[in-house]
């Protein structure tokens, strides 16, 4: 709200806390009560659903609409009904009469429609209340109203339409305020709240009140209100009570003849400011108007009027909120000038001043909303409209609240909003990713664009984030393109830029993200190049995934530089490559030829290259030309052996002389080049020729070493007296004796055995001899199901004529006639046994 001193400021009445949410909205009202209130001042004010009905200073009715608009009824057309100050209005349930009270001593009832029941009472004193019975339209309720002076009296209609009054309590003092509700009554006298039973015409108690530690209690005004019918709210200067009224217990009314009902406090609490007004929010909540107790420190005037939200307990209440309310003319204004009044079905309050007229209500969904929005909570304002519904959308509060993180820098919530309150969007994510653009950060959104198949952008829009990364963040960029797919965007377009913005500094990212773009253009000699240029190792997925086994030839030196192992393990894959064209490229370098054809020997056993494996072991994995040698048959012997005899490989030249047939000089070799008796005995042994071991012998003549080692290992291949007789006469040989000796039990072991297996032998020569004879000469059963293996017929026959049988150890069955010959029939004619 704007300055309180300008007059003219008609619009709203703002609140001066504005971080926390309100509870309330206000709206000043303005139309014809601003001509009003430029001439007269407000005293008192009634309010009903169908109008407002003030009263000023000058003892003036006015009434208006909601909004401020002078209503047309009998009682805007009357002249003044007072002469001075209105002190309170009442009007009836149903809003067709209106009760006045004045201090000129006058109380008035006039109908809004008709001068038919209309009353005029002068009671020659001054008159704080009146209040009419909430009935008093209808017809036979007897048009009943009260009036408050010194004592609180009733008056009704008569039949003869004439006044009957009653007096229903004699007060302590000016009675200050009434509340009709139902059959029962508050009023307040100088001693306090009293509430009175208009069904048992009895009085339920009074509520006394204690007297303020500043000025007296008639000084204040008694606030009373009905929040519904039994529950009465009461605010007296600095204090606000809550009190119900119950039925007692049947037994306790008949027994102590008491009232039928009672008054209970339920609670009492005070406040830090003085009550103006009181009336019921929600469950346990109140609307207080209140006055500050405190002054301006500078000009000692009255400082604003408050008006609080709170939830009261037994003896306590918490302060919802407190909002500051800037009325006209508050600097110069008493506790008393303020009055409260609500509409309890529509939540709206009306706070009143001598000048000013502002109705509060509840904030709605969409108030709450567009409060939240102004003071920049946009997450508590979508929480709302998820959660309540209303006019504004969560996009169109979203949008704002893009707009305002954008203008933070706020740039990775703004994105993640985007994703939350955008989704799947199209349109939405179109219209707004521009904004990004503007700021240079499309990359904090790009991991929230959708790329689905439901929803896809436009493809100038993925480019420009594309763009963005290619000139802030390379690295970024090529992320993007490995995370991407390439349907996404104009992959030509994107190469493009790529070349447009090349740069050495970032060379080796650039071309790897070239050679992933080039890979989806399908130009895969391209994307080869770069990946050969950057030697990465993604080229083999690259060529793998595509099938480019045939592009690669001119590449396979450096593919093999790159990742010697992926590539011969590429290259090894069977029917991509034929081995003949990777032996040809890789004449040139022998090292990774090698490679190759040791790791292709492995899975092809043809050994078309092994001519070629020879000469590649020999010189660079000597450890595996020999067992190459032993186990291969395919490659040129004498070669074979001129590449180890440059090389001196003395082991393998052995095994090659040996499969050449020159076991003589392969002995040599053993004997002067690896000096190496024990092999040589072996060889020896090997190929079991009288020669070698007499070239060995005669090599052990001179070397006595050599000699003791012949006869530990020559036992049972030669006679060792050829050796013996070699022995020169005098000739010191080291361990002769243990050889002679070993040898010896050697030769004789060798001899027991010889004769133990000879011995086993005979016996197991005579044994089966025996069981032979006896096998053969063993009864045959004939029995008569017995028949001839020629015939078919049965063995054993009546016919004297034909008995004779012959039987063969196959135990086959023959009649003799059925034979061919039976004289010259040495096998059975079935299977060819011997007849036994």
């Amino acid at each position: 709200m704007t300055d309180a001193n300008d007059p003219e400021s008609t619009d709203s009445c703002s609140l001066t806390e504005e971080e926390v949410e309100p509870k309330l909205k206000y709206v000043r009202l303005s139309n014809d009560l601003k001509n009003i209130l430029s001439e007269e001042a407000i005293s008192c004010i009634a309010v009903h659903p169908r109008f407002l009905c003030l009263g000023t200073h000058w003892g003036r009715i006015h009434m208006l609409d909601h909004q401020g608009n002078r209503v047309e009824t009998l009682i805007n057309l009357r002249q003044n009904p007072h002469i001075l100050s209105v002190n309170k209005i009442s009007v009836d349930s149903k809003g067709e009469y209106i009760g006045t009270c004045s201090d000129d001593g006058m109380a008035i009832i006039n109908g809004l429609y008709t001068d038919e029941n209309n009353q005029k009472l002068n009671v020659g004193k001054v008159i704080r209340a009146v209040e009419l019975d909430p009935l008093h339209y209808k017809s036979g309720s007897g048009r009943r109203f009260l009036i408050g002076d010194h004592k609180l009296v009733l008056y009704e209609r008569t039949f003869l339409k004439g006044l009957k009054s009653t007096v229903l309590s004699e007060s302590e003092g000016a009675v200050s305020a009434i509340k009709w509700n139902g059959q029962f009554i508050a009023w307040a006298s100088s001693l306090g709240v009293h509430v009175y039973d208009l069904s048992e015409r009895c009085s339920l108690g009074l509520i006394k009140w204690e007297e303020p530690k500043e000025g007296k209690l008639t000084d204040f005004r008694c606030n009373l209100s009905w929040s519904n019918s039994t529950t009465l709210l009461i605010g007296w200067v600095d204090t606000i009570r809550i009190c119900v009224i119950r039925k007692r217990n049947p037994i306790e009314v008949s027994t102590r003849n008491l009232p039928a009902h009672i008054v209970d406090p339920m609670s009492t609490f005070q406040t830090e400011f003085y009550v103006c007004g009181v009336a019921p929010l929600e469950s346990h909540q109140l609307v207080v108007l209140g006055y500050p107790k405190d002054r301006d420190s500078e000009t000692n005037k009255a400082l604003r009027p408050i008006l609080c939200v709170l939830q009261y307990k037994a003896s306590d209440y918490i302060e919802i909120c407190t909002d500051s309310l800037s009325m006209r003319g508050y600097q110069e204004y008493k506790c008393d000038d303020y009055h409260l009044d609500c509409l309890i079905e529509e939540n709206q309050y009306f706070i009143v001043s001598p000048k000013d007229v502002v109705v509060a209500s509840l904030y709605e969904t969409d108030d709450r909303v567009q409060w939240l929005i102004e003071h920049g909570k946009f997450e508590q304002a979508m929480d709302v409209i998820a959660k309540n519904g209303g006019k504004y959308s969560i996009v169109t509060v979203a949008r704002l609240y893009l707009d305002h993180l954008l203008s933070l820098q706020q740039y990775d919530e703004a994105a993640r909003l985007c994703l939350r309150a955008f989704q799947n969007d199209k349109q939405l994510w179109e219209e707004e990713v521009y904004k990004f653009v503007k700021e240079k950060q499309l990359r904090s959104v790009s991991a929230y664009i959708p790329r689905t198949a439901d929803c896809r952008l436009n493809p100038h829009v993925y480019e420009m984030v594309l763009y963005e990364y290619l000139q802030l963040d390379p690295e970024g960029f090529l992320g993007l393109i490995k995370e991407w797919e390439p349907g996404l965007y104009n992959t030509k377009a994107v190469i493009n830029a790529i070349n447009d913005h090349f740069n050495k500094k970032d060379a080796n990212i650039l071309l790897e993200a070239l050679a992933i773009l080039y890979s989806h253009e399908k130009e895969y000699d391209k994307a080869l190049t770069m990946y050969l240029k950057l030697q990465h190792k993604e080229i083999f997925e690259l060529i793998k995934r595509h099938d480019l086994y045939s592009v690669i030839k001119d590449t396979i030196v450096q593919l093999i530089e790159l990742d010697s192992e992926n590539a011969i393990q590429m290259l090894l894959e069977k029917d991509k490559i034929p081995a003949e064209d990777v032996v040809q490229e890789l004449e040139g370098r022998e090292e990774f030829l090698y490679r190759y054809l040791d790791a292709y020997d492995k899975i092809d056993s043809s050994g078309k290259f092994h001519w070629k494996l020879v000469k590649l072991y020999a010189v660079y994995e000597p450890a595996k030309l020999l067992p190459f040698l032993k186990r291969s048959n395919n490659y040129p012997i004498q070669e074979a052996f001129n590449i180890c005899k440059d090389k001196l490989f003395y082991p393998e030249m052995v095994y090659l002389l040996g499969r050449m047939g020159n076991t003589r000089e392969a002995l040599s070799i053993i004997i002067h080049k690896l000096k190496d008796i024990q092999m040589a005995i072996e060889f020896c042994k090997e190929h079991d020729d009288m020669d070698l071991w007499n070239d060995l012998i005669n090599e052990s003549v001179e070397k006595p070493y050599i000699m003791t080692k012949l006869l530990d290992g020559i036992a049972g291949f030669i006679n060792p007296e050829l050796l013996v007789n070699k022995i020169k006469t005098g000739q010191e040989i080291p361990g002769l004796k243990n050889s002679i000796i070993k040898m010896l039990c050697g030769f004789s072991l060798q001899v027991s055995i010889q004769d133990g297996c000879n011995q086993i032998l005979v016996s197991d020569y005579f044994n089966m001899h025996e069981r032979l004879a006896k096998v053969q000469q063993r009864a045959m059963a004939v029995s008569v199901d017995t028949t001839c293996g020629l015939c078919r017929r049965d063995i054993i026959v009546k016919d004297h004529l034909r008995t004779d049988v012959v039987v063969f150890n196959c135990r086959h069955f023959f009649h003799e006639t059925c034979l061919p010959d039976k004289y010259n029939l040495e096998f059975c004619t079935v299977c060819k046994s011997r007849k036994p």
